[in-house]
This record gives C-alpha cells, structure tokens and sequence, in this order.
C-alpha cells in the first residue's frame, strides 16, 4: 500500500503488539476447541476483539488519518499565502497536506525524527516524499525540539500537529511544548492539533494564555488507534488579532 510505503506507521510497536497478541490469541482458541475445552468460545470472543482492533489501528494509520485531515484543513478556509508550521512532522503525512493547500505560503516541519513514534521516520525520507509530491519548494524541514521551538514570536498563521505532542513523556514537557506554538503563532492566527492524550490539558493551557475559541472535539472511529479508547480528539484555538 503507497500509505505505508510512503508515511510509514504511527508507533509501530504499538501495532506489532497487538497484532502479536491477536495471534497468540488465535492459536490458543485453535487449541481450546481442539480439546473441547468450554473456554473456547470466550475465547473466541477475545480473538474477535483482538482482530478487530488490530483493523482499527491500521485502518487509521494508513487511510483514515489522511481523510479526516483533509477535511480538517478544508474547514480553516485557507488563502493559500500562510505561513504554516507543523510541530512533529514525522515522514510528513500532514505537511504535504498543508502545503498544497498553501501554493503561495511557506511550510515548516519540526521532528526530532524517532523512529519509535514512526516508522521509517527520518529527514530524508520526508524529503524525498515532499519531493515526490511536488511541494518541496515551499517546505522548509528543521530538527528541532516542541518545547523550545527555534522561531521568533508571533510568526506563523497556522501551527498544526498530529499524534506527537503526547510523546513528550513529562506534563511540563507536553504544556511547555504548547506555550512555545502559543508564543510563535500570529496574532489571528490557529491552532489544529490533533491528540489521543492530553488535549483537555493543552486546552486548559491556551485558554490560560488567553487563546479564544478554544475548542475540543472527538474525530470519530476513522481516527481510533485500535477502539474508541484509543480516539483521537482535536484541539483548535485562535490567538487573539
């Protein structure tokens, strides 16, 4: 699948996990209903659960992330001139988005580039895919920490984020990470992140900072990394102008 071999999957050990438990799950039910044990069927059951969750979470690594951004940046009526920054672009499923959105604007990507988070994650690989996709001349790629971002105040029209604020593993790490996007975006300006963790707290931040229309919404099961425990929320807030 181009998804895959070209974005990669969100926390791969995440999914191999669950693929694994699904298959140890299956063989063991194989070898309750060999023995007639009554067990069986409940585990069953376990399978069933196990497998379907090993769908969700691919299905949304590899399509339903890309659906649900799309229309999320549809939503933001963009001009096309902004300048836009996307805080842990990973292989740059998001940023490639962005920048066809914005043919006359400019485009940052900021990743420490762990593959653990994603895999394949590095780059060159994104450049290569910015390259493949026609939108490398408006993309600038930066390795760089989200909680001391290396951009003067007030500079981006649009800061957008998916699935990697939540991989700062300290809460001051995660609410320092959202006061620097706070401090770099323009007066106007907004903010789209997307997060299965935290997002009521980085909201709780914004609306600190003073941020308006600070809203938190669920992205339904096109975004759950294996069931709705698992779904993912997006956060929008605008700066005042």
């Amino acid at each position: 699948m181009r998804a895959l071999r070209t974005y990669g999957v969100d926390s791969p050990s995440s999914l191999l996990g669950l693929a694994a438990g699904a298959l140890i799950m299956a063989v063991v039910t194989v070898i309750a209903f060999a023995n007639g044990w009554w067990l069986a069927w409940v585990l069953l059951v376990g399978v069933l659960y196990s497998v379907a969750s090993v769908s969700s979470f691919a299905h949304t690594t590899l399509r339903g992330k890309f659906r649900v951004w799309a229309e999320e940046l549809g939503r933001l009526g963009l001009r096309g001139d902004e300048r836009v920054l996307d805080l842990g672009c990973g292989r740059g499923a998001v940023l490639v988005q962005a920048a066809k959105r914005v043919p006359r604007g400019r485009v940052t990507g900021i990743d420490l580039w762990l593959s653990r988070d994603q895999s394949g994650n590095a780059e060159d690989v994104t450049r290569r895919n910015l390259k493949a996709e026609n939108v490398a001349d408006r993309v600038e790629l930066v390795t760089g920490d989200m909680r001391s971002l290396p951009f003067e105040d007030d500079h981006f029209d649009l800061i957008v984020s998916s699935l990697a604020i939540h991989n700062i593993p300290d809460p001051q790490g995660r609410l320092r990470a959202i006061r620097e996007a706070y401090r770099v975006l323009a007066p106007g300006g907004r903010m789209a992140i997307a997060d299965f963790r935290h997002t009521g707290d980085y909201a709780a931040v914004l609306r600190e900072l003073g941020a308006e229309e600070v809203t938190v919404r669920d992205l339904g099961s096109r975004f759950w990394y294996g069931g709705p425990w698992s779904g993912t929320r997006m956060l929008t807030a605008r700066k005042p102008a």
